[in-house]
């Protein structure tokens, strides 16, 4: 049987690499894209390669207008065929300020990146997958969103964060919508406080309030937790259950008294 194709955005680390390699396990090719060379990206593709996929590497940034057309062109040259696309890149703020300090800069960056990239990645996506396999095939599609728990929790120093994953939540239920008739299920991921580059300059912070018992599983999560979720979405695990939201938060926001 032919291997399926996942695309996964910010794959060579953190999240996304827990994604792809968690993919990569269950047989998935895999490409890949993100903003380093292929040369400095080198370890972790030889890593996705070791466990016995096809792996393509493509440099962009998921912000850039062209970065959609690029990826889409190069699965189509290699794999001829796209079965699920993981929307994972995405950045915080270069600098944590109080929403009253917020620049209109920062603001487009990671709206850019993280609102706009993937909302328009995903509308490439599907139109090639609508080309390059008909309705009646029996293996499903699938989009994900690599959401976080931003979008429903407010962090003041980081407004530009929250309001960009809040709006990706929106954009799952969106496309989840438009293309529940087109066979292809939508879903959200919503990670909690995963230990990745992005959360070390707070790693002190978060190992205190993990300890005062913030979540109801007092530890990290961690990229295999996310990729774990992701994969069993990816096997059509839940095929009743498109444009819905998987809570991987440890707990974090239960509500509690």
């Amino acid at each position: 049987m032919e291997k399926r194709v996942a695309l996964v955005t910010g794959g060579t680390r953190g999240i996304g690499f827990g994604c792809a390699e968690s993919l990569a396990r269950e047989g998935w090719n895999l490409a890949v894209c993100g903003v380093r060379s292929e040369g400095d990206a080198q370890a972790a593709l030889q890593r996705l390669r070791d466990l016995g996929g096809d792996v393509l590497y493509v440099q962009a940034d998921i912000g850039d207008d062209e970065a959609p057309a690029r990826l889409v062109t190069a699965v189509s040259a290699r794999f001829g065929r796209l079965d699920l696309l993981v929307n994972n890149a995405g950045v915080a703020p270069k600098e944590r300020k109080d929403i009253l300090e917020a620049s209109p800069e920062s603001f487009d960056r990671v709206l850019r990146i993280n609102l706009r990239g993937p909302y328009f990645l995903t509308q490439a996506a599907v139109r090639f997958m609508q080309e390059a396999g008909p309705r009646n095939d029996p293996a499903a599609k699938c989009i994900v969103f690599i959401s976080s728990m931003s979008s429903t929790v407010a962090s003041v120093n980081r407004g530009e964060y929250c309001i960009s994953k809040a709006g990706l939540s929106m954009a799952s239920l969106l496309w989840a919508t438009r293309l529940a008739g087109e066979g292809i299920s939508v879903f959200e991921v919503r990670p909690g406080i995963i230990r990745t580059d992005m959360t070390a300059a707070v790693t002190e912070k978060y190992d205190r309030l993990i300890e005062q018992g913030l979540m109801l599983q007092k530890r990290w999560g961690t990229p295999q937790d996310v990729g774990r979720a992701v994969a069993m979405l990816a096997r059509g695990d839940l095929p009743y259950s498109t444009g819905q939201v998987i809570m991987v938060d440890g707990g974090l926001t239960v509500q509690r008294m």
